[in-house]
């Protein structure tokens, strides 16, 4: 049976060895984070099931590491911080994080919360369904992997990029409007600049373009946007 892994990201090494050192005993296989400036890469190479993250951080905390790790995994992340206010707590759950336990903790709760979000994910109460498949022509997007499958390539996406794909492809040749990318893009739209959609749709076309494909988003003015297939991919 694999072992779940599970990333601390916390800079008090006493902390993180003791909660690394108790996971351990527990059958969990664990990372600490050693450089804080490379969050994301260490969850790329370790490729965790559960993370823990803690708030202070040097140089970003946590809140922008979770906004950032939410770009690329939806494994559950509990943040871990001696902050007890309610704000902060409030402000963990909308930048992306699952759960909230205070410092100092119990570590039997620890285990517990991670043993609950663990099951929920991957476990006896995982949702047991068929992975989702788009397909328009020859191409496929792959949602759960966020992957798109177009010309023999296994083209990797970030979050972002798979749910604007998701939506232009499900939908083509319709329009999809501005408002409903941004509902499904961010969670509060009241602080998303106008821009912002232009430039993650940008990003999408210049991947596309760099993996050969041809077909085209075509920006339908004032309306929103539209996927067109081309003709050898349709």
């Amino acid at each position: 049976m694999e072992q779940h892994r599970i990333l601390i990201i916390e800079d008090d090494r006493k902390i993180a060895s003791l909660l690394a050192e108790t996971l351990r005993k527990y059958h969990y296989n664990v990372k600490t984070a050693d450089d804080f400036d490379r969050i994301l890469e260490a969850e790329a190479e370790f490729s965790p099931h559960l993370i823990l993250l803690d708030i202070n951080l040097p140089s970003y905390d946590g809140y922008y590491w979770c906004r950032q790790l939410r770009q690329r995994t939806t494994v559950p992340i509990l943040f871990i911080s001696a902050r007890s206010g309610e704000m902060d707590q409030v402000f963990a759950l909308e930048n992306g994080g699952d759960d909230f336990i205070t410092k100092p903790f119990n570590y039997e709760i620890v285990l517990a919360k991670i043993r609950s979000h663990l099951r929920r994910s991957f476990g006896e109460y995982a949702p047991k369904m068929e992975e989702r498949t788009v397909r328009l022509g020859r191409l496929e997007l792959y949602p759960e992997r966020m992957e798109l499958h177009a010309h023999g390539q296994e083209i990797p996406l970030q979050k972002k990029e798979c749910v604007i794909l998701e939506l232009l492809l499900s939908e083509s040749p319709k329009v999809v409007s501005r408002e409903r990318f941004l509902e499904e893009l961010w969670d509060d739209q009241a602080f998303v600049d106008e821009n912002t959609l232009n430039v993650n749709m940008t990003r999408v076309r210049k991947k596309l373009a760099d993996y050969g494909i041809q077909s085209q988003i075509e920006t339908v003015r004032g309306a929103g946007y539209r996927f067109n297939a081309a003709p050898g991919e349709a």
